[in-house]
């Protein structure tokens, strides 16, 4: 059972991006795809639970943690099929992780803490909160932003991770993330 949370193996260069709600990760993230004319790997929450918000005007309850998790590995396998010799991903089960213990009290399921630990990027792209905050149906954190900045940052700095803060404008963060990715193709 527990295999379908499991990332497959591949040779190719993988990028998260990383950070608290509306900070600019899906936008990048398609920005540096079309850039580099690869795919890019959605966020498998947002549509899980906007049809959960339109369907029961219910938010994310632990339950649905594991199939969001699912649902994302299973994303990024998928596309990293698709992928040049660059896979970038809007997130990762990490990220899960980090959403599930700010919200549920520190809980996050053993299952989806061994894989968000276990699978592997080259980077992660922490996204910093200097962009407005846009509010839509699931976003509910505006005052929030700071905490959870440093919660994200606390993670990777805890788990060890490779990572840049981007910060600035749209055009500066891309450029700062292309400067990066260009050096791990390089390699």
């Amino acid at each position: 059972m527990e295999e379908k949370f499991k990332q497959e193996p591949s040779s190719i260069v993988k990028v998260v991006l990383f950070g608290p709600e509306s900070t600019g990760k899906t936008t990048l993230s398609q920005e540096l795809a079309t850039h580099y004319n690869t795919v890019w790997v959605p966020e498998y929450a947002r549509d899980y639970l906007q049809k959960k918000w339109d369907n029961e005007k219910k938010t994310c309850e632990p339950k649905d943690l594991l199939p969001i998790a699912e649902g994302q590995i299973k994303l990024e396998n998928s596309l990293t099929k698709k992928a040049n010799e660059l896979l970038i991903c809007d997130t990762d089960l990490l990220e899960t992780k980090v959403y599930s213990e700010a919200y549920y009290l520190g809980y996050c399921d053993p299952i989806l803490e061994t894989y968000a630990l276990q699978n592997s990027y080259d980077i992660y792209f922490l996204t910093y909160i200097d962009i407005p905050w846009e509010k839509d149906d699931l976003r509910d954190k505006p005052n929030d932003r700071e905490r959870m900045f440093l919660y994200f940052k606390d993670t990777l700095e805890k788990y060890n991770r490779n990572f840049i803060i981007l910060k600035g404008d749209k055009k500066t963060r891309l450029r700062t993330a292309r400067n990066y990715i260009n050096q791990l193709l390089r390699k």
